[in-house]
């Protein structure tokens, strides 16, 4: 009979085992892998019913070329038939002339390795030498050998471009990415015009560490954007990520400029409201020439004033100059940016 303790101990140890083959069975599968398993099996399926011999090979060489984007599938396919191509003429050739014999791979390899690397075609390596170890298995030479090699090429390659002719657009989670990281700049100048405000502020600037993380995953995502559209040769969200991460680079330097203001003056209560509007102008239409206008009537504003009678208030209404200087390149960066409408509505308010 079992003790109480041993019995806990055992249902214990049954719900983690169960809880594990749970985690386990719960396996993701992603565009890209179900797009390679069709691929692959579609390919082995096309060379088995043309009764081609090493017709795995073909759904090997599918698998190897299907990527993550339309321009590398493009170029991976490319090299990879080239570079088979070449092998099953190189070895053809070299194996007919030396023998086959394992010297004769070794031999194969030391010239085809740094030719496949001065041709630019180093992907294909692998591939090919699938293809280059069927002509040493064969032993021989044959139109019907090259015929069939030839034939799991054109599949496997084939297969390949086919799955990979349509791929989902990323273009929606582009326009989340943009959503979130105006709200973010939208935040943070409202913390900005908190501070100019009250002096003190208990925000910590998670804000701007979360936005450069964003505009890095932002680009990347925008790449990979670009390179799905074969003959488009640059992308208006990767240009307007990186109009985003100028602007970065100015926020931070803002940052160290208004903590260093420990005198208030009315000037301060002036910019606060600025930032407060550029903070709520941020939204899906172009109205950066608004906020210079605006910034210019500010500037002019500060210039009718009286000249600063004590060095305290000179110290603050300085610092506040700097910040107007980094405000005024802020927009300048924003009215710069040029957007391309057939991409796509991405402009934003500043």
């Amino acid at each position: 009979m079992k003790q109480p303790g041993n019995c806990y101990k055992d249902e214990t140890l049954k719900d983690d085992r169960d809880e594990r083959r749970n985690r386990a069975l719960n396996i993701p599968i992603g565009y890209r892998t179900l797009k390679t398993a069709i691929g692959a099996a579609s390919a082995v399926a096309v060379a088995q019913a043309l009764q081609l011999d090493f017709f795995a090979s073909a759904g090997i060489i599918a698998i190897l070329c299907i990527q993550r984007t339309r321009k590398k599938s493009l170029m991976t396919a490319w090299e990879r038939f080239a570079a088979c191509m070449l092998g099953l003429a190189g070895g053809s050739l070299l194996f007919e002339l030396i023998g086959y014999h394992p010297l004769s791979i070794g031999l194969l390899m030391l010239l085809f390795i740094p030719l496949c690397v001065r041709l630019r075609i180093t992907s294909g390596i692998v591939t090919s030498t699938v293809i280059i170890f069927h002509v040493y298995t064969a032993g021989m030479v044959t139109s019907g050998l090259l015929i069939n090699e030839t034939a799991l090429i054109v599949i496997g390659v084939g297969t390949a471009l086919l799955m990979n002719s349509y791929i989902p657009s990323n273009e929606r989670k582009l326009e989340r990415y943009q959503a979130e990281l105006e709200q973010y700049y939208a935040a943070i100048f409202h913390r900005f015009a908190e501070y100019i405000r009250h002096g003190d502020s208990n925000w910590d600037g998670k804000e701007i560490t979360k936005v450069s993380a964003l505009i890095q995953e932002a680009k990347n995502e925008a790449m990979q954007n670009l390179e799905n559209h074969i003959m488009r040769y640059e992308d208006t969200f990767y240009h307007y990520f990186k109009m985003r991460e100028k602007q970065l680079d100015i926020i931070e330097r803002l940052m160290p400029m208004l903590t260093s203001i420990d005198y208030h003056v009315k000037q301060a209560d002036m910019l606060a409201a600025f930032m407060d509007d550029l903070a709520d102008g941020v939204h899906p239409a172009n109205t950066a020439y608004k906020f210079i206008d605006k910034l210019e009537e500010l500037k002019e504003s500060y210039r009718d004033m009286k000249l600063p009678s004590t060095r305290e208030e000179f110290e603050a209404r300085s610092a506040l100059a700097h910040v107007v200087k980094e405000l005024d390149d802020y927009l300048a960066i924003k009215q710069q940016f040029k957007t391309k409408k057939r991409y796509g509505v991405l402009e934003t308010g500043n």
